[in-house]
């Protein structure tokens, strides 16, 4: 039985992402070797539409580029996805990068310029504070390893 993996879902080629389109990534699709795949799209399981506006983390907000304010649907996302990982038994998870959900380590700034800062998403801080180990999705070799482990 293969341990079960959380993904984020435009990593696997769904047209989740916030201009429609995807992330797709062949390395992330090779973990189907050694895991049993769960796709989630926090921001989907939010309420918010395919498209939509651009949103980045700003402190503990999320805005628009436009201004509005979308935190509710960022944390109900992230909470339905630490629903998911639990019913599913999900211990580790593969997130898209830079995002203000899933993005762990680097998020964009709040600017809309493009400029990065240290950070996580919303999904990806909630996951990691409820004790789910969270990847950055273009460091996913380690976990085709017999240990795992990056």
């Amino acid at each position: 039985m293969k341990e079960k993996l959380l993904v984020s879902a435009c990593l696997l080629g769904e047209n989740c992402k916030y201009n429609g389109g995807n992330n797709y990534s062949p390395d992330v699709e090779r973990l189907r070797e050694r895991f049993e795949i769960v796709p989630v799209c926090p921001e989907q399981l939010g309420g918010l539409s395919t498209p939509r506006v651009p949103s980045e983390r700003v402190g503990e907000r999320v805005l628009t580029r436009d201004g509005q304010d979308v935190t509710e649907a960022f944390r109900k996302g992230a909470e339905r996805t630490l629903d998911i990982a639990r019913t599913e038994g999900a211990v580790r998870a593969v997130l898209q990068v830079r995002s203000p959900s899933c993005g762990c380590g680097m998020i964009y700034d709040g600017t809309f310029s493009g400029a990065l800062v240290p950070g996580k998403g919303v999904a990806a801080e909630l996951l990691e504070k409820n004790g789910v180990k969270v990847y950055d999705s273009t460091r996913t070799g380690g976990l085709l390893d017999e240990e795992g482990a990056l």
